[in-house]
């Protein structure tokens, strides 16, 4: 049960340490040199910020709900969030290259909201982003989806 209060605890300070993150840069602001990535850091933040509810939305589900609590998950409860701060960032490239796109209009009063709510999106399914990821590069590059993205059907 000790794991089961660490991971609980580690996933609330990640979700508070992502929005203090989001609260310093938007208001305090960034050092001259990091001025120009704020919005991909920003993404990042969202990212981690949706994997880290996922992963909390997890505990209660497995701990509570299912009754099914087993601390063999523990490794993944860790890591799945920094995985999530590193897919909003991602996403933000990805968007910002072209890649993948959120309208179909140019809108001159957009602002990065898109990124933001994108980026939270890919942090919290992190599996679904890595598979449209992988369908772009696909149909971009010719490059084939990796073995963990395929399904029983494709292989």
């Amino acid at each position: 049960m000790i794991s089961l209060v660490f991971i609980s605890a580690y996933l609330i300070c990640f979700v508070l340490a992502c929005l203090y993150g989001l609260y310093a840069i938007l208001v305090i602001g960034l050092p001259a040199p990091l001025v120009g990535i704020q919005i991909g850091l920003n993404a990042a933040l969202a990212g981690g910020i949706g994997g880290g509810i996922y992963c909390l939305r997890a505990v209660y589900l497995n701990a509570c709900v299912r009754k099914d609590w087993q601390v063999a998950w523990a490794p993944w409860y860790v890591i799945r969030p920094l995985v999530s701060v590193l897919c909003g960032g991602v996403s933000y490239a990805f968007l910002k290259a072209g890649l993948l796109v959120l309208e179909s209009g140019t809108r001159s009063d957009s602002s990065e909201l898109g990124f933001y709510a994108l980026a939270f999106i890919a942090g919290l399914n992190v599996d679904k982003f890595i598979g449209k990821i992988e369908d772009v590069a696909q149909a971009v590059w010719g490059i084939e989806k990796s073995r963990a993205s395929k399904t029983k059907a494709e292989e």
